[in-house]
């Protein structure tokens, strides 16, 4: 109770974050740059995924007489403001765990203990064209390094290896009021919006709220629709995501165009689904406007390595 008096914003966000935990089965995720080198990757050989999954058994731990399948399909990412379509290729394996024992209402309405079959579950998406690969599954960077050298070995092995893009603290609570996005002329940019938010309230409630257009920003929506009763005046909701839209000026014989950049807590961005060129501004930008915290030294990197 002394926590949640104290430190009311650290409490919102730890309750985001374990719900989040929750609803993913506990799994991390981590996304892999390869260099764009234009080497194509094997992700369509039979060969290359069966040795793939061979590697993900022994990753596991698990005894080579476990069960285990690889659904390997096709997908299309709408991005929810620009409407941009991108084929992603995903694959999800399942792989055979050990049972436990649970409490369940038998036959006989009262309690008995049952074996539950337990399934383990490793899902990655691969973009040939930006040359990235996310993959989400049990454990810490070691784990994650492993199976990124994997994939390296059985779909890229003419490519060197693929670094994992630094994650970086988002700080989401600078835009709780509207942000001056300071720029300067160098930079560019005709004009920089929040196009959207998104809620999450210790009640166990998501709200996102969308907004775009030059006559009224999201902030004056939220104002005139909810007054005092806004998400961003009243207690118990945390901002969990935010997309802001970059709109660059036409220079150079270049024509203008517009970044659109996702924020997540506690530290995912889309910053790493742009050009080399584009990341070092995206994120120089997020620096300038508090939206991310500083690189990490080395020394203050802690994270789970089991």
């Amino acid at each position: 109770m002394m926590l949640a008096v104290s430190h009311p914003q650290i409490i919102d966000r730890v309750s985001a974050e374990t719900s989040w935990m929750r609803r993913s089965g506990e799994k991390g995720w981590a996304s892999f740059q390869f260099e764009d080198d234009g080497k194509p990757w094997a992700l369509h050989d039979d060969t290359a995924r069966q040795a793939f999954l061979r590697d993900v058994l022994e990753i596991l731990d698990v005894a080579a007489h476990r069960k285990s399948e690889a659904d390997w399909f096709r997908s299309i990412r709408i991005h929810p403001i620009t409407g941009e379509e991108t084929e992603i290729t995903q694959a999800t394996i399942y792989v055979e765990d050990r049972a436990e024992s649970e409490l369940a209402f038998g036959p006989s309405a009262t309690l008995e203990r049952h074996l539950v079959q337990k399934v383990l579950e490793v899902g990655l998406a691969c973009n040939p064209l930006s040359r990235i690969v996310e993959i989400a599954a049990r454990g810490g960077k070691k784990v994650r390094d492993q199976y990124a050298a994997s994939f390296a070995k059985h779909f890229a092995p003419q490519s060197a290896a693929p670094i994992e893009v630094p994650r970086r603290e988002v700080l989401l609570d600078t835009l709780r009021a509207q942000p001056d996005f300071v720029t300067e002329p160098a930079d560019g940019i005709a004009r920089v919006e929040v196009s959207s938010l998104d809620f999450f309230s210790v009640g166990g409630a998501f709200a996102r709220f969308e907004k775009r257009g030059e006559d009224e920003t999201i902030y004056q929506f939220l104002e005139r629709r909810f007054g005092s009763m806004s998400p961003l005046r009243t207690g118990g909701w945390t901002i969990v995501a935010a997309t802001l839209r970059i709109f660059l000026e036409a220079r150079n014989g270049k024509r203008a165009r517009t970044l659109t950049v996702t924020l997540r807590t506690p530290n995912s961005t889309t910053v790493p689904n742009k050009t080399e060129a584009d990341r070092h501004f995206v994120f120089g930008l997020l620096e300038r406007w508090r939206l991310v915290a500083p690189p990490p030294k080395d020394f203050d990197l802690v994270e789970d390595f089991d």
